[in-house]
């Protein structure tokens, strides 16, 4: 006997700032890519299907994408957060840096 079947794997890529499709309101989006795996006895083996959707945090719609858009859509997220070129948050002043205690002599 042989056991085939298929398996859904979710994957959250980013969440964006976008003005919602179903609601209107500027909300956080997450950017989600959701692919099916063929399994055979519940191995996933390959992929045979990859479809990519936004949601809103705000209503809970979900907008189906195609590849290029998502695509376009992670590259403007990872252009913003590079906007630091070593690719951390600015501290505030007054806060210690990285590995330092500011309690400690």
């Amino acid at each position: 006997m042989i056991i085939f079947g298929t398996r859904g794997y979710l994957y959250q890529l980013a969440v964006l700032t976008l003005v919602c499709g179903w609601c209107g309101n500027p909300a956080a989006h997450t950017l989600r890519k959701r692919v099916t795996k063929f399994t055979l006895f519940f191995v996933p083996l390959f992929p045979f299907s990859t479809k990519y959707a936004t949601q809103c945090t705000f209503c809970g719609g979900e907008q189906k994408i195609p590849k290029e858009q998502a695509d376009q859509l992670l590259a403007q997220h990872v252009a913003a957060q590079d906007g630091n070129p070593f690719g951390r948050t600015q501290q505030q002043p007054g806060y210690a840096q990285d590995g330092q205690n500011p309690y400690q002599r």
